[in-house]
């Protein structure tokens, strides 16, 4: 359960900066054509475009940061429980072989 989890995490880390760098590309893009349709480089020309362009990038960091951190503390928290899990059975298994040891032998 804990692991399809990460894998969304892990998807929506990885996928947000290249959907934020498309946003910034498109933004740049729409900021050359209105100079050029304007065949003017003046601040109105351009703001446009660069917002749009900042605005994608900030929305792909703000997706990518906090799925990496979450993915990071979850593969941690899933690697502990994994730790765990194996020292129970190795116990477990050490236990039952002591008791089956004994009512073999005694």
């Amino acid at each position: 359960r804990l692991e399809s989890k990460l894998l969304v995490l892990a998807t929506i880390g990885a996928a947000s900066p290249f959907i934020g760098l498309f946003g910034t590309v498109w933004g740049i893009m729409t900021a050359f054509r209105g100079i050029a349709a304007s065949k003017n480089t003046s601040l109105a020309v351009v703001a446009p475009g660069i917002a749009e362009a900042l605005f994608a990038t900030a929305i792909g960091l703000f997706a990518a940061i906090p799925a990496v951190i979450a993915y990071n503390w979850l593969q941690s928290r899933a690697a502990k429980q994994q730790a765990r899990l194996e020292a129970f059975a190795d116990e477990f298994s050490a236990i039952l072989s002591r008791h089956v040891d004994q009512r073999i032998g005694g």
